[in-house]
């Protein structure tokens, strides 16, 4: 087991997402370290059940005194929200083109990502915090920055950019995942200054 440091664990493989969440949470005065692990996923409908359910895995594995894990889905509204929490495994099958090429010549191209977030401790249950964009599907891939379907996604209070034309900081304006590190981020901070453990 790792131990008791000022640091908070964050379990993920991708680097990309360890730097965004990295950039979130240090203004709060909150330090990350990565656990280069690979988290449980079960098959479930809901991210916050499946953050869940990987954190205290984590725990109860030892891994850790506390660790944060995350999860995120990109929901189309044509697809009735797919592919929602299967979003991992259908950019690995068919991309960024794929998607493109189900939504061609489609009229509703709305979609949101959305995120969950959840920390859990040795001896007591997760704690899940959630965020979510709204935007559109993009007519194409545009931009090199970020990863998955960030090149074909337009956040609807944006300027008209993918989030994968977007420097990191200016994804952090808008970005789900950021949404749901600043739940955590307000939530644990307000934990620590009141002296809880």
């Amino acid at each position: 087991m790792i131990e008791r440091d000022s640091a908070v664990y964050f379990a993920t493989t991708n680097k990309h997402k360890f730097k965004e969440a990295s950039s979130i949470v240090t203004p709060y005065g909150i330090r990350l370290k990565r656990l280069d692990l690979e988290k449980h996923e079960i098959q479930a409908n809901s991210l916050t059940t499946i953050v869940n359910t990987a954190a205290s895995e984590f725990i109860k594995n030892g891994v850790a005194r506390a660790v944060l894990t995350d999860d995120s889905g990109f929901f189309i509204d044509l697809l009735n929200g797919f592919p929602g929490p299967y979003s991992s495994f259908v950019f690995e099958t068919i991309g960024s083109r794929g998607i493109l090429k189900l939504l061609e010549n489609a009229s509703n191209r709305k979609a949101s990502f959305q995120a969950a977030v959840a920390y859990c401790e040795v001896r007591r249950s997760p704690i899940s915090f959630t965020g979510a964009v709204k935007g559109i599907v993009a007519q194409e891939s545009k931009g090199n920055s970020g990863f998955g379907y960030d090149p074909i996604f337009i956040p609807k209070f944006g300027d008209g950019r993918t989030f994968g034309e977007m420097s990191m900081d200016q994804k952090n304006r808008f970005s789900h995942r950021a949404k749901a590190f600043t739940h955590f981020c307000k939530w644990y901070t307000t934990r620590k200054k009141s002296g809880l453990r």
